[in-house]
């Protein structure tokens, strides 16, 4: 299982919190129409199959809702889940259960469908070199979130957000003078972050390696000028950079990217194409 980091836990804590504050508000009214003694036993299932993620922002809605809700889970990050799999079930007031499930499932379902889509990509790449990152096309609010979910699926992150490390483009470059400029100039804010330079063609990709650059993304390079570009690495640098493929990858090129030798793809749609995974809640007992 992919391990939550203490930041991860901090965000979780506050997601949660807004989200119940979104939907529950001051109070659901529906869930009044249930005695507030009875006890229910629910169990949730999936419709289709996936990859699990979101234990944790489940456990933190009953938690911070009611904790003398019982959340018994079957499935465990990661896991691969099929059409009407048990992932968990829920024990406790019934009230509790009807107005936490949605909040609950909103988070399962899309960090599910986050997960799964990384684990789609990465069964793509196998028996290559390549490791698949994400980007920073998350959902507003839910970086840290997706960024646990590629990790859960198989794939890898590339930097959290702006202040992690460089990521240098064109309007950079223009800014500060030139490529060799703005590498110099990062070295110096902040010594020890990586410094990535996106470039677009080889006399850009020559100066990138001249000046030190630890990544550097090839940006729409066909597969061929990949291919060079790997070469150009090891027999004149021998190997310094890490060479990065960037830009209109899709599912069907994948492959062919991956066995131009390069260390890391990135692909935005491992985070902001995702279709969350049919889930659903069924009372046991009431």
């Amino acid at each position: 299982m992919n391990s939550l980091s203490p930041e991860l836990i901090q965000n979780i804590e506050i997601t949660v919190k807004q989200a119940l504050a979104e939907d529950v508000g001051d109070g659901d009214i529906t869930a009044q129409l249930i005695p507030a003694e009875r006890m229910g036993h629910a169990k949730i299932i999936t419709r289709e199959e996936g990859i699990l993620c979101g234990q944790a922002w489940v456990n933190e809605v009953f938690k911070q809702f009611d904790p003398s809700v019982d959340v018994i889970w079957h499935k465990q990050d990661g896991d691969p889940i099929y059409g009407d799999s048990l992932l968990f079930e829920l024990k406790g007031p019934a009230r509790s259960l009807l107005t936490g499930e949605r909040c609950a499932l909103n988070f399962l379902q899309t960090l599910s469908a986050t997960a799964t889509k990384a684990n789609e990509y990465s069964k793509l790449v196998e028996g290559t070199t390549v490791t698949l990152l994400d980007t920073r096309k998350t959902l507003p609010g839910f970086r840290l979130a997706q960024k646990y979910a590629v990790k859960t699926g198989g794939c890898d992150n590339h930097r959290i957000g702006l202040y992690d490390a460089f990521l240098i483009k064109e309007n950079h470059i223009a800014a500060a003078g030139g490529i060799k400029q703005a590498i110099e100039k990062a070295h110096q804010i902040a010594p020890g972050k990586p410094v990535e330079v996106e470039v677009e063609t080889f006399e850009e990709y020559d100066q990138a390696l001249e000046a030190g650059a630890n990544i550097i993304m090839l940006d729409n390079f066909s597969n061929d000028d990949l291919v060079k570009a790997v070469e150009i690495n090891k027999t004149k640098h021998s190997g310094k950079a890490k060479l990065e493929a960037s830009g209109g990858i899709t599912r069907e090129t994948l492959r062919a990217k991956a066995e131009t030798g390069v260390d890391y793809i990135s692909i935005g749609a491992l985070t902001k194409d995702v279709k969350a995974l049919d889930l659903s809640m069924r009372f046991v007992e009431l």
